[in-house]
């Protein structure tokens, strides 16, 4: 008998299907059949120490899924501060904590590239990891793109370490009237998968994002599962 959980998981991954041009990421049964065991696919985001590199992670759906998240673990090994170098286990608060049912499969590996793009060493899994990217940024980016090139297929260029000086806190004042008082940093965390800046603002707004006065600070994962579904048009 097909449960409601299979039925949920079944039309999302027909909508990963159908929207994979446009999302860039890919979900099917990694036996071919069993909609209990998936495998995720989605390439690495550009300027980053990834780019170029393609990334596969195991799903295990639960059986109270979706009002429980789907357990993530990385299968292509990565040199990121929360990512086990060693078992692939991630740190997100959006597959714990911050999950909702309203948020998908295909939101999930979204957030996965994401984090990709915006590592936090705050919080890391892989604490060596995080403790080279603090005290030493050039390494861990060279050292992120050599696993890239070994593990995920990424070819290897020049890498610009310059990202992982510290940015400006606050907006640029010419774009405060497009982003609407939001920092720009923190829109174009969504802009950069494909996203209009104005729809980002608008998803912003509706969820209640905090303008603080145009300055940068992180959001929890909650609220990027929230924006990501609205942006979607999944909520």
């Amino acid at each position: 008998m097909t449960t409601s959980r299979d039925r949920r998981v079944a039309k999302e991954l027909a909508d990963i299907h159908a929207d994979q041009d446009s999302s860039g990421v890919f979900a099917a049964p990694a036996d071919g059949v069993s909609l209990r065991s998936l495998v995720g696919i989605f390439p690495a985001p550009p300027d980053t120490p990834y780019a170029g590199g393609t990334y596969e992670v195991e799903v295990d759906i639960p059986d109270s899924y979706p009002f429980k998240p789907p357990k993530m673990r990385f299968k292509t090994k990565i040199w990121h501060p929360n990512v086990s170098s060693q078992t692939g286990a991630i740190c997100l608060d959006t597959l714990t904590t911050g999950w909702s049912p309203v948020q998908t499969i295909k939101t999930a590996l979204l957030s996965l590239r994401m984090l990709l793009e915006f590592p936090n060493s705050k919080d890391p899994q892989d604490a060596e990891v995080a403790k080279m990217m603090n005290e030493h940024p050039e390494s861990f980016a060279l050292f992120a793109h050599e696993w890239a090139v070994k593990y995920a297929g990424a070819p290897r260029r020049t890498i610009d370490t310059s990202q992982f000086a510290q940015p400006s806190a606050a907006a640029p004042v010419d774009d405060a009237q497009r982003y609407n008082g939001y920092n720009k940093r923190m829109v174009d965390k969504f802009t950069s998968m494909g996203f209009d800046v104005e729809a980002v603002v608008d998803a912003f707004r509706l969820v209640g994002i905090d303008r603080n006065n145009g300055h940068y600070y992180e959001l929890e994962e909650a609220y990027m599962g929230e924006i990501t579904a609205r942006l979607l048009g999944e909520q």
